[in-house]
């Protein structure tokens, strides 16, 4: 074999490996983010002092800051659903309030941006813009208790419970009464929550995306972890 035919052979194999390499980096490997969790947070005042009450009574709103989201966590098969990875697509915009009376949380209603979730890709990002969630046509999903939660006793500074919120979840349009699985901790200063539900898109009018490289599976999950402080 003449070099030049052996060079260019090379070269086509290096082009294959690297781009085989690239594809699996950008798109195939698997490494998700956590799921929610608790969270902890020190919110300062105006004045430059913590704002620390005495109880948990009374009504809280989300925090604006870093940790607190509203997301999504789906199945993306390849390869004719031989490889699965998890997408993970998360909005920091996020809003709300709660209100706590003794052992029973009385109402909650959360408001999500969904026009600027974000993932690791941007093709994916662009893509449920017009397909999926439609997030274009339709910008924001809410969740809204429509029962008391009751608690297990009067909530305790640092201690952590495991609680279900009954409620209208509100997505793509479409609203449906879900059972979301919470963790909740008042931390004094803040009542943190987090969880997450399984969600079936066909109950929403969602048409999971597919083409000929990747399709999505049919159910995923909405997931939130976000920070309240007192309103």
């Amino acid at each position: 074999m003449q070099k030049s035919a052996k060079y260019a052979l090379v070269a086509v194999l290096a082009v294959i490996v690297v781009g085989g390499a690239g594809f699996y980096w950008f798109f195939l490997r698997d490494d998700a983010p956590k799921r929610a969790s608790l969270q902890t947070s020190s919110p300062v005042a105006a004045n430059g002092t913590a704002v620390e009450p005495t109880s948990a009574d009374g009504t809280w709103k989300v925090e604006q800051a870093s940790g607190v989201f509203v997301g999504y966590r789906v199945e993306e098969l390849f390869g004719g659903s031989t490889i699965k990875v998890t997408a993970v697509g998360r909005t920091p915009a996020v809003t709300g309030t709660m209100t706590v009376a003794g052992t029973e949380i009385t109402a909650a209603d959360i408001t999500a941006d969904v026009t600027k979730l974000t993932s690791d890709q941007g093709a994916r990002d662009q893509q449920i813009k017009s397909r999926g969630l439609e997030t274009d046509t339709f910008g924001t999903a809410e969740f809204k208790l429509t029962q008391p939660i009751i608690l297990p006793g009067v909530p305790q500074k640092g201690q952590e419970v495991d609680v279900t919120a009954t409620g209208e979840l509100t997505l793509h349009g479409q609203t449906q009464t879900v059972e979301i699985p919470l963790q909740a901790k008042w931390n004094g200063s803040t009542i943190t929550l987090a969880g997450n539900a399984k969600v079936a898109f066909s109950d929403y009018g969602i048409t999971a995306p597919t083409n000929a490289i990747v399709s999505v599976d049919d159910n995923g999950e909405f997931e939130l972890q976000v920070t309240f402080v007192p309103s």
